[in-house]
């Protein structure tokens, strides 16, 4: 008898062993998540300095994620160029996430919206507390593993509101994956900057493309 396993259910730790998949740690397999150097106009600079004051500020109180996630994510989007051609923003996937911590049910949501066939975006919402951004991982991997592109190379980028990770998938024999180093607006330097930039560079690649 077959056991139909959910997709929230996975851990990383499945994914990997259901697909053979492999992380890679060599700084050349994914070099792209350093490469953001087309540089910030006046409006990008404004507008992604008015994004971190206002989480900032709504940090402060507790607060609902989907606000954080609409006052974050979408200025990242916008100064990204991920609202124009050939871009257009598609709700894929939402999955439920469920850890039990120290005997505690917390529950979430994964909204994984596709960009095109190329790039995916993992956004995690907690309802009573921040879900570390490395929860969205398994999901996020299995989803672009299973998707019918024919694109081999796959980019990603997950984010709980606060925290922002890229990473990059080659659907090779085996599959490999890696992970940039992660994004954080708590750091005191606006890390939504080379964030944009790394996004406009996968952006510029995909126009190239098409």
């Amino acid at each position: 008898m077959t056991t139909l396993t959910q997709a929230h259910e996975l851990t990383l730790r499945e994914i990997k062993q259901k697909f053979n998949l492999r992380q890679v740690d060599d700084p050349k397999f994914f070099p792209e998540w350093q490469s953001g150097n087309l540089g910030l106009g006046t409006w990008e600079r404004t507008l992604l300095d008015r994004a971190r004051t206002d989480f900032l500020y709504l940090a402060e109180d507790p607060v609902q994620e989907e606000i954080v996630k609409l006052v974050i994510l979408s200025p990242l989007l916008s100064a990204a160029g991920f609202y124009r051609h050939p871009f257009r923003p598609v709700a894929e996937r939402q999955v439920e996430i469920v850890v039990e911590e120290d005997g505690a049910t917390i529950r979430g949501r994964l909204d994984i919206l596709l960009l095109n066939e190329v790039l995916w975006v993992a956004v995690l919402e907690a309802k009573n507390k921040r879900f570390n951004v490395l929860e969205a991982l398994p999901q996020t991997l299995f989803y672009m593993l299973a998707s019918p592109s024919a694109q081999t190379t796959l980019f990603g980028l997950a984010t709980n509101g606060s925290e922002f990770l890229l990473l990059k998938l080659l659907k090779t024999d085996p599959p490999q994956y890696a992970l940039s180093r992660l994004f954080s607006l708590l750091n005191p330097e606006n890390d939504l900057y080379p964030l944009t930039g790394i996004l406009q560079y996968l952006g510029q690649r995909v126009f190239n493309s098409v």
